[in-house]
């Protein structure tokens, strides 16, 4: 997947990128402290929400997973062979799997009823957001059908300027 010992050192394929995602899901796993809470007190339909969310982050991504094939790959660096896919949900959005993973991490901050993880859900909106730009510009040299794509396809989340940068 592009993977080397060097570009832990170097972030030569983006992989300081995926350590702030790995690290940012950990932490929206973990059960908050009880401070965490600030005395906020969730109703149940907004953990239901949550629920639901994590429900449909998880399909969403493992279609999104599915749909990749052989030109899955969790850095940011395509792979140099690798098939530009637009189809099934990459028809809709240009990273679903971004996508699936901040609605699962939203309904994670919803279930656990926590403040501080939804701090930690901007985090992740912050880090996605600037993996998904580094990624694009190597899928730009690599496809030259990617620009008359990045212009028609939401990125993330349409209308919403750090998660949607058409051009």
């Amino acid at each position: 997947w592009g993977f080397s010992r060097v570009g832990l050192w170097d972030n030569r394929h983006g992989e300081w990128w995926l350590l702030a995602q790995l690290t940012l899901i950990a932490l929206l796993l973990a059960p908050p402290p009880p401070a965490a809470r600030f005395g906020v007190a969730w109703p149940w339909p907004l953990r239901a929400l949550g629920g639901l969310l994590v429900l449909l982050g998880l399909v969403g991504a493992l279609r999104a997973l599915l749909q990749l094939g052989p030109s899955l790959t969790p850095l940011p660096e395509p792979m140099p062979q690798a098939a530009l896919v637009t189809g099934g949900p990459y028809a809709h959005c240009r990273h679903p799997l971004y996508r699936a993973i901040l609605g699962a991490a939203l309904g994670m901050a919803l279930l656990w009823g926590s403040l501080l993880h939804l701090l930690v859900v901007l985090a992740l909106v912050g880090v996605l957001g600037g993996k998904a730009r580094r990624e694009e510009r190597s899928l730009l040299v690599l496809h030259p059908t990617y620009a008359a794509y990045q212009r028609q396809t939401p990125a993330i989340i349409p209308h919403i300027p750090w998660l949607d940068w058409r051009s």
